[in-house]
């Protein structure tokens, strides 16, 4: 890392005394100390929890003092899970990232799906009187080389087409029949999106003006969260609830208990602090949430005295105190994929400082540096970064370009992923006196790959479930047992002196 100029900390949005920097040589190793505030932060979007989950299982095992927990995109539930010794629930094969109930997260929205077989339907109808006189081409050959071969049936081949097509040209039938047929087509498409609309404003309990073409009103956004959304709340609540047999409440119900829960046992094993970080499209800036221990609230949420240029009171929300409500919202909104994703609507109460107003939030894949800075202000002196994006080595490489559509956003996330990371770590060098990470040296996983997929480099399929055992593994090898371990030999070497 170097030595640390102070002159270059005058930036940051929160006093430097929180930050305790280090100054070493480069080549001096990094060591861990259970004594330092540690935090266990989670970046990544889709299939990266899967990744996570095997992380947090390690750290768990090997007995890592965790104080702090903080997660975007995906990491959100990470975090949410882990804050709470819920980390199980992530990695059990019957309803966590192992289980079918993920294999078909964030899919196709319902009326995207249906609009495109009907689509396919009339265009085949239109198709179709081409396709018959086409298939000439096939008939009167293949009926020539049957006759030449000695068989009869080749010449009633001819005849039997030929009476075909005059049968299907007739006025009363094809001229008469596909116009109709395809203007039904096309009305039953106008229906679906118009039914795709009111069901959305519908089940929406929230609703913003918008303008803009009129067909996108229609088709929106292509993917669906709702999927996944539902699977993370069903989980959270099945973490809470115990044995108990209770169905799940409503949103605002979840996370004021989620919140009382953390609050009450903040300091107790396994419970830890929390921060969930997402973007305010209509604030035009990040929006933090988190739940502090009561001694490290009041400084975390105060405007910084020494950064004019932010607002604090705009982009925190104090999951302790008012904002418990929304620890739900917040967690949906980190999981919408920005433009793939229809954003999540939250209300502001009319006393904040965004006087009730109804915001659109989403994941900013970019945003690990400023999760970073807002670890940092809550006092962490070390941090353990996990990210499901491998790092490239240099030349010779490349994969297969994806021609799937949700195949071509996953690449360009990741490549987002592994730059937004790369860049945390140069920004954020001089905040904690040391930063650790989890990371894979290969991971053939999409973000959309739930089913798994093919793996190039292997020859073989790839699967959730050993992206959880890779998890698991990286975090043994690259922290538990060379760190960890390390640093335990070193401190008793110490001791012996």
């Amino acid at each position: 890392m170097g030595f640390v100029n102070l002159k270059l900390l005058s930036w940051l949005p929160f006093t430097t005394h929180r930050i305790r920097t280090i100054s070493q040589n480069s080549g001096t190793p990094i060591r861990y100390s259970p004594e330092l505030r540690t935090a266990l932060v989670f970046t990544g979007t889709g299939t990266f929890g899967a990744y996570h989950a095997g992380v947090i299982k390690a750290v768990q095992e090997a007995g890592v003092k965790i104080d702090l927990v903080a997660g975007r995109g995906i990491g959100a539930i990470s975090a949410l899970f882990a804050a709470i010794d819920g980390g199980e629930h992530l990695w059990n094969k019957s309803f966590g990232w192992p289980s079918s109930l993920v294999s078909r997260l964030y899919p196709w929205r319902w009326t995207l799906k249906v609009s495109t077989w009907i689509l396919s339907l009339a265009f085949l109808a239109i198709l179709f009187p081409l396709a018959v006189l086409c298939g000439g081409i096939l008939v009167f050959p293949i009926g020539f080389l049957l006759r030449l071969s000695g068989f009869e049936v080749g010449a009633g081949m001819a005849t039997w087409y030929t009476q075909i097509v005059e049968i299907i040209f007739q006025p009363h039938i094809l001229p008469f029949y596909l116009p109709r047929f395809v203007t039904s087509v096309l009305l039953l498409l106008l229906i679906t999106l118009a039914g795709g609309v009111f069901v959305r404003s519908v089940k929406s309990r929230l609703h913003r003006r918008a303008r803009g073409s009129f067909w996108w009103n229609f088709l929106g956004s292509p993917l669906s969260v709702s999927r996944i959304s539902g699977w993370a709340s069903d989980s959270l609540w099945r973490r809470m609830r115990g044995a108990a047999r209770i169905g799940r409440p409503n949103n605002k119900d979840l996370s004021e208990r989620y919140a009382q829960l953390l609050m009450d046992n903040l300091g107790q094993p396994g419970y830890r602090e929390l921060i969930m970080l997402v973007h305010d499209i209509d604030g035009r800036r990040d929006l933090v949430s988190a739940l502090l221990s009561e001694k490290d609230r009041r400084y975390f949420f105060s405007r910084s005295p020494n950064d004019e240029s932010r607002d604090r009171h705009l982009e925190t929300v104090d999951l302790a105190g008012s904002g418990c409500r929304y620890v739900v919202d917040i967690m949906m909104a980190a999981l919408g994929v920005p433009l793939a994703t229809k954003p999540h609507l939250i209300s502001f109460p009319k006393d904040s400082a965004w006087h009730g107003e109804i915001h659109r939030l989403a994941d900013r894949p970019e945003s690990t540096g400023r999760l970073l800075e807002e670890v940092a202000h809550a006092g962490a002196e070390q941090v353990i970064l996990v990210t499901a994006a491998a790092e490239i080595p240099g030349p010779h490489n490349l994969n297969a370009e994806r021609r799937d559509a949700r195949g071509k956003v996953s690449e360009y996330l990741t490549s987002l992923e592994s730059a937004s990371v790369r860049d945390a770590l140069v920004s954020c060098a001089g905040y904690f006196q040391g930063v650790f990470q989890v990371r894979p040296s290969h991971n053939p996983l999409g973000i959309f790959d739930f089913e798994g997929c093919y793996d190039e480099s292997s020859d073989r399929n790839y699967s959730l479930q050993e992206l959880v055992d890779r998890g698991y593994e990286d975090a043994r090898r690259q922290f538990v047992d060379s760190v960890v371990g390390a640093s335990g030999e070193w401190i008793d070497s110490e001791n012996r002196r």
